[in-house]
């Protein structure tokens, strides 16, 4: 049955190839091919591939966006962005790439989170230029999060991630432990042997912790 030619279609099946492939295989001729469309009935709702990429990032984001109903306290909800952020960028390979390339502030999703971030940084007690700067580190950790070296993507087969993991902790444990004794000792753990859940929610408890600690002092 053909899929509906809607922008959500189009969207969706281009972070199909984007997540498998890389977003440089996302072209509009392709995604025409792969829909049974020519390209022209795609420029009917995207013009060029950067309006694409515009719209890859609105879908990606608004898994996650602000609720306005949402009254929880400051971070608990500066928690739910990040640990958003992270799971939209766990969950599409291809997301990280996305949010590089586009113009952010074309982006009305992106926005109505760079908003939130912003006015919860302000609610903890941070001035204009302090709430810009959380702002930014809140993404970056988030994409540095899920960047992981100690995870590897959908394009490693478990097979092949397992040889990655095994071959780099042999390389450290080979160290002389005399002069690397804790790079030794940790080998395992510094080089997959942490699950993800605890690195997740450690990093996030790092991060937030640092913001409280800091908003305390206002």
């Amino acid at each position: 049955m053909t899929r509906k030619l809607t922008a959500t279609a189009i969207v969706e099946r281009a972070l199909e190839i984007g997540d498998t492939e890389g977003l440089d295989a996302v072209t509009i001729r392709r995604l025409a091919t792969d829909l049974g469309v020519t390209p022209m009935a795609l420029y009917w709702h995207f013009k060029n591939k950067e309006q694409l990429v515009v719209g890859l990032a609105d879908h990606l984001i608004a898994g996650f966006g602000p609720d306005p109903d949402d009254d929880r306290p400051w971070p608990e909800r500066m928690r739910g962005l990040i640990e958003g952020l992270i799971g939209m960028l766990r969950a599409h390979p291809c997301a990280k790439s996305v949010l590089e390339q586009v113009d952010q502030t074309a982006v009305p999703n992106f926005l109505a989170v760079w908003d939130l971030a912003l006015g919860l940084a302000q609610q903890a007690g941070f001035d204009v230029e302090e709430s810009c700067v959380i702002s930014k580190y809140i993404l970056q950790t988030a994409i540095a999060i899920a960047d992981a070296p100690v995870h590897y993507d959908a394009r490693h087969t478990p097979e092949e991630a397992a040889e990655i993991v095994r071959l780099k902790r042999l390389g450290l444990q080979s160290l002389p432990a005399d002069r690397y004794p804790h790079l030794v000792e940790m080998a395992a753990p510094m080089v997959g042997g942490i699950s993800r859940e605890t690195y997740d929610t450690f990093g996030v408890d790092l991060v937030l912790s640092g913001i409280e600690s800091l908003a305390a002092r206002r």
